[in-house]
């Protein structure tokens, strides 16, 4: 259950993006029913149109007595004129002894290959396939969340096409609120957006967690501007799953130089 909040956070937080010249840092805690579960730090920038994102994640407080879990992720990609066009994608964690790896490549948005370790075991007849047309103009984690818009109200305008190396899922944004925050490094506007998971393919029918995920839970995403780069970045989520409620928070959201 940890790895599963784990994953959640990851694809939350992946997206901490860059400034125009100067690198940028977030880092975030992340906590379950009140109680700390994992930490998560995102350092990225970019050239011209051109992103970079490195992060890692691990488990912290109590989770760690029920599974010690750490992880890096690494993106880069390119803005194109409606969302942005990824390159590369690679996570690699590692739960106790236990080691995982994806990389996945694209061109023009278009995923030409992906490689998990260990490979994944064999699926039985519940398993919805990945199509062709599933793996055209997607994003990967860390750019799903990567939005450059012409204003707040822009920004939860959108649905997004993420693949994680086996799931393929839709994200739709849709905004529900402004309001003004406070962390160390940013002080300022920020609009919240609800955000609808509807899994397309790469999962197995009837799986409880992406079934809550689609019908029943709530996922809110503030993402908070930096400078006048037009890109934003979530300072704040929550989301909820079959047990409880995951909070998201950002502890430091500023640029480094």
């Amino acid at each position: 259950m940890i790895r599963t909040h784990l994953a959640l956070a990851a694809l939350i937080l992946g997206s901490a993006p860059a400034l125009a010249a100067p690198s940028f840092i977030g880092d975030y805690s992340v906590s379950f029913l009140g109680l700390p579960i994992a930490s998560a730090s995102f350092k990225s920038s970019y050239e011209g149109e051109v992103y970079t994102i490195n992060g890692s994640v691990s488990s912290s407080g109590l989770a760690r007595l029920f599974d010690d879990t750490t992880g890096t992720l690494a993106a880069r990609g390119r803005f194109g004129p409606e969302h942005p066009m990824p390159d590369s994608f690679r996570a690699n964690y590692t739960y106790g002894s236990k080691a995982s790896s994806i990389d996945v490549r694209f061109r023009d948005g278009n995923v030409v290959s992906t490689k998990v370790t260990p490979a994944p075991k064999g699926r039985g007849g519940d398993w919805v396939k990945l199509g062709k047309a599933d793996l055209r103009m997607v994003v990967d984690p860390i750019a799903a969340t990567v939005i450059r818009a012409e204003n707040l109200d822009d920004v939860c305008r959108r649905t997004v096409k993420m693949y994680d190396g086996e799931l393929r899922a839709n994200l739709t944004l849709s905004q529900v609120s402004k309001e003004r925050m406070s962390v160390t490094g940013f002080d300022g506007e920020t609009v919240t957006c609800r955000m609808s998971f509807d899994p397309v393919a790469g999962y197995r029918k009837g799986r409880k967690a992406l079934e809550y995920l689609k019908n029943r839970a709530q996922i809110n995403v503030t993402f908070a501007p930096l400078g006048e780069t037009g890109v934003y970045a979530p300072i704040y989520a929550t989301v909820g799953t079959q047990i409880g409620t995951i909070t998201i928070k950002a502890r430091r959201f500023e640029a480094t130089n």
